[in-house]
């Protein structure tokens, strides 16, 4: 199932894009459940996929230990599908969630299209690599 675009609005990383941007996006977001105990990403693996949260909550890990917990409005995935470079960490639903997923190719090329999305995106990855060291 697509995503509304009006439930982008709020995510951060979407909130300067034009209105047709936002359409772009949700057009080819597809919206998943998600169980609890449900792994979204696994430590090494390839990444072809970023993730919205809409609802629920999940647990950032890095060599089995706890480093982050993340609930609606966050999103994680950009770093290992933007850059072709394998998943930094792994994340674990910590209850039912609600996620919208883009395919790395998907969200490569509207990040390529939208200088307003691929600013904010390298913004934030410049963030999370700073907050790592």
């Amino acid at each position: 199932m697509a995503v509304d675009p009006a439930r982008l609005r709020s995510i951060t990383v979407f909130t300067d894009l034009t209105d047709d941007d936002l359409a772009l996006v949700a057009g080819r977001m597809e919206e998943r459940q998600v169980e609890s105990g449900e792994h979204l990403a696994r430590e090494g693996s390839s990444g072809y996929f970023f993730f919205v949260i809409f609802d629920g909550h999940a647990e950032v890990s890095r060599d089995g230990e706890a480093i982050a917990a993340l609930g609606p409005g966050h999103f994680f995935g950009e770093s290992a599908t933007l850059e072709a470079t394998r998943r930094n960490a792994t994340v674990t639903a910590t209850s039912p969630m609600v996620v919208g997923a883009l395919f790395g190719a998907d969200f490569a090329k509207l990040a390529a299209d939208s200088p307003e999305l691929h600013g904010r995106i390298s913004q934030v990855m410049q963030e999370r690599r700073i907050a790592e060291t």
